[in-house]
């Protein structure tokens, strides 16, 4: 086996170059006067580069290496994943260093979340992208944020909603990047009333009631179904994964013989519905949010009905694209809301988000260009705009 000079190795693993040409001439040598003296330039060009400002992308000017900071009410939780994917691949396209991540690793710790916020403040952040899960614990940490001249955005929370819809935000924050969250929760009870018609028990699980990433879609789903012939229940399951699963089995084998559809808002609870259906033995409608594995699994073997996907991907790669541009252009270019969509997952589509794996979903770190399959492609008309 050919010896490695160190320095050969620390450039390989400081520029992340895989597979590149460059990195295979670095470890033969080829074509390469020295490779270790190689190596050392290109280290030393990346430490100039970090050190001061970044490097031109594409036709914009060099800037500082502004550092973006994202608080996060559960930042180990596996939805996550695919956002953090969103804002290191935002960060690299624009040449700046990998955003800070961190909050509350799974319990939705507000105090939490504002110490690291407030510690994004003190290190003079260029951006903070924050959830925001309630409409009262973020209101003075986002204005100190915006009054020392930091940009503040929220993702995936935006505050909460009263029981009609009407948002209660909290914040002066810029803007939203996110899923319009009570909008789809209507669509959740739409659909549980097409697949359960003639009414009865229905549980909607939530692993945290009253958060403001998770309440709205209860309580827009709760807006379709008030007809009588409908009763709710709203179960707790705990922010941590952990407890989710005994808590829905819990349920589910003390009210077998009345409930008639199970649900949930959130994706951790809802990728435990299928196994938790299966060890009590209940066969009726479910579904509920995001695109984990064995949600995705549940729908395939037809115990789960459907899942929204809400491109978490999105999440984190917006707010840096949004952060960027504001600072770029001296804040000229104010950032909007964006919804980050509502797709249902069905057994009719769900086998491209089981067969292809991507950093788009979260089912691997790995960079690659993904082929759109060949044909037309389906959508229905268009219904809404801004």
């Amino acid at each position: 086996m050919r010896n490695v000079d160190p320095k050969v190795e620390e450039a390989i693993d400081t520029l992340n170059m895989k597979d590149s040409p460059t990195r295979r001439r670095l470890l033969s040598g080829a074509g390469l006067a020295s490779a270790t003296a190689a190596a050392s330039a290109l280290l030393a060009a990346c430490s100039s580069s970090s050190s001061g400002s970044t490097g031109a992308v594409g036709d914009f000017p060099k800037t500082p290496p502004w550092s973006f900071w994202f608080v996060n009410h559960v930042y180990a939780n596996p939805f996550f994943v695919p956002t953090q994917y969103g804002f290191q691949d935002a960060a690299s396209l624009l040449g700046l260093p990998k955003p800070h991540w961190g909050g509350d690793a799974e319990n939705s710790s507000v105090p939490k979340m504002v110490s690291y916020l407030n510690n994004a403040i003190s290190a003079k952040a260029a951006g903070i992208a924050t959830t925001v899960i309630n409409s009262t614990g973020f209101t003075s940490p986002v204005k100190n944020a915006m009054d020392a001249g930091i940009p503040v955005i929220t993702y995936n929370a935006d505050g909460l909603y009263k029981k009609d819809g009407t948002p209660i935000i909290g914040t002066n924050r810029l803007c939203y990047v996110g899923q319009a969250l009570y909008q789809s929760g209507v669509q959740m009870g739409n659909k549980i009333a097409e697949l359960v018609p003639g009414g009865g028990d229905i549980v909607i699980f939530i692993a945290t009631p009253g958060t403001g990433n998770i309440q709205p879609r209860y309580d827009g789903a709760a807006s379709v179904l008030k007809s009588p012939k409908y009763t709710l229940h709203e179960i707790a399951t705990g922010a941590a994964t952990s407890a989710e699963l005994p808590a829905e089995k819990a349920f589910l084998s003390a009210n077998k013989s009345k409930i008639k559809g199970a649900f949930a808002v959130d994706a951790g609870s809802t990728g435990f519905l299928a196994q938790a259906l299966g060890a009590t033995g209940l066969k009726i409608p479910a579904g509920g949010f995001d695109l984990t594995p064995p949600t995705l699994n549940g729908i395939k073997a037809g115990t789960v009905a459907f899942t929204i996907d809400q491109e978490p991907y999105l999440q984190g790669f917006l707010p840096v694209l949004y952060l960027y541009l504001y600072n770029l252009s001296g804040g000229l270019v104010f950032p909007p809301n964006t919804d980050t969509g509502l797709t249902f997952v069905t057994k009719d589509n769900v086998s491209p988000y089981l067969t292809t794996k991507s950093r788009f979903e979260g089912s691997t770190a790995q960079q690659k260009y993904i082929k759109r399959p060949s044909g037309p492609i389906k959508n229905p008309p268009a219904t809404t705009s801004t």
